[in-house]
């Protein structure tokens, strides 16, 4: 009765576009005062603030900070720059630089949204002047982007880990393949549409030009290389890994390229700080939420439903790739985690699912969540940034959903896609 009442309230406040903290906050309020009378009031409060009372959360503002300070710098622009250089002179290397700059801006900031807003500026006039589509071009971008929550570090696989207790490490090095994958596949879209439209290719840079470029961007580059090799290297965590990504990227921006300055840096603290309120707001309350979804023993219901209906472990898949994608179109993505991994990942272990790859299916579908109309936030990222209609975005967008659907499929029945790194390295 108490899981009905739960899901009934949830998606009716949803439908009526209550903000998901309410969303999330006021049923579990109200199971508290319906049933659990006798529980101590003082448990919601500890719930609210244990749940971000946790170090490994301490990453997010400093890897949101660092996303901040490299969109409103040049870090995006020479990173942008060095690809171009190696790979813009081949076929279809416009697009080819649209895809690389987004995985490589996405090692160094782990935000979808911030990879969209930093490169489409950028890449958008290139491709239309290569002879691509604007719907093309659009589609191109805000997917693109999506690499930026795959290839570490990634704020979605470190709530993820936050949520389940799985190694960030091992997460990031399984999200380095996947995310390799997901762009790859772009780019063989990107060649099919080169030759389809006769796109043209940029001129190819002599040998001086191209060394120039690589040097221009040696400090960008060097910002992934620090961030992953210091963890991997064991030399510092996840956590200590962001806030050298902050202190690497103030010392770049400020003091080598001197693109920001001293007004400049506390206005992008300013608006990091929104941003991470935001994010911590969500959280919190979906500790809460948690609370009250392990005492009405949902994975337990859940898991016995699994049992009954006889599924294997490729059918569970199969239902949370279903449930994910729809939640995807409506559910904002940290939202999604809080929701439905406490749920689904109990479940998923029990059925022999490794914790790396189910989070890494988890992210994938996220990923498309993202440029999945109605409410994929980079559709509309996309659409302010460059200025153009949501609605062309969207128009864009089909074939991208497409690739991404069969990567997740990959990646779904084919685990160890995201498991052998993770256990080579660790």
């Amino acid at each position: 009765m108490l899981i009905v009442a739960f899901c009934i309230l949830a998606f009716a406040m949803l439908a009526l576009g209550f903000e998901m903290l309410l969303v999330m906050g006021v049923p579990a309020l109200l199971a508290k005062a319906a049933y659990y009378a006798a529980m101590p009031d003082v448990i919601i409060p500890q719930k609210i603030m244990g749940g971000v009372n946790v170090g490994t959360l301490l990453s997010i503002p400093f890897f949101i900070f660092a996303a901040e300070l490299m969109a409103h710098g040049v870090i995006a622009q020479r990173l942008t720059a060095t690809v171009r250089a190696l790979v813009g002179h081949y076929p279809g290397g416009i697009g080819h630089t649209t895809v690389g700059s987004c995985m490589a801006f996405g090692a160094v900031c782990g935000s979808a949204p911030a990879t969209v807003a930093a490169l489409g500026r950028l890449c958008y006039p290139e491709l239309q002047r290569a002879g691509y589509s604007e719907k093309f071009s659009l589609g191109l971008i805000a997917s693109s982007a999506e690499c930026a929550l795959l290839i570490p570090p990634s704020i979605t696989m470190i709530i993820y880990g936050w949520i389940t207790g799985t190694s960030i490490a091992a997460l990031f090095a399984g999200g380095l393949v996947v995310g390799i994958v997901l762009g790859l596949a772009f780019m063989v879209l990107v060649q099919w549409e080169t030759w389809r439209v006769g796109a043209r290719r940029a001129e190819k840079p002599k040998p001086g030009e191209r060394f120039a470029a690589i040097g221009a961007g040696a400090w960008a580059l060097g910002l992934p290389l620090v961030i992953l090799g210091g963890i991997y290297s064991g030399t510092f965590t996840a956590t200590e890994a962001a806030a050298v990504a902050v202190v690497y990227a103030m010392f770049v921006e400020m003091v080598v390229y001197r693109a920001i300055g001293l007004r400049q840096l506390v206005a992008i603290a300013e608006s990091s700080a929104v941003a991470v309120s935001t994010i911590f707001i969500l959280l919190a309350m979906g500790a809460l939420l948690s609370h009250f979804v392990i005492l009405a023993n949902l994975p337990r219901i859940v898991l016995d439903f699994v049992r009954e209906m006889n599924m294997n472990w490729v059918m569970f898949l199969l239902f949370v790739n279903v449930l994910l994608f729809i939640a995807g179109m409506f559910i904002d993505p940290n939202s999604i985690l809080l929701l439905f991994v406490p749920t689904l990942y109990p479940v998923a272990t029990a059925l022999g699912i490794d914790p790396v790859h189910f989070g890494l299916l988890v992210t994938l579908n996220i990923c498309i969540g993202m440029i999945t109309p109605p409410f994929g936030l980079d559709l509309f990222v996309a659409a302010g940034t460059l200025n153009r209609p949501v609605e062309n975005v969207v128009a864009g967008i089909g074939r991208f959903v497409l690739v991404n659907i069969a990567v997740l499929v990959l990646i779904s029945y084919v685990p160890s896609i995201s498991t052998a790194l993770p256990k080579l390295l660790l």
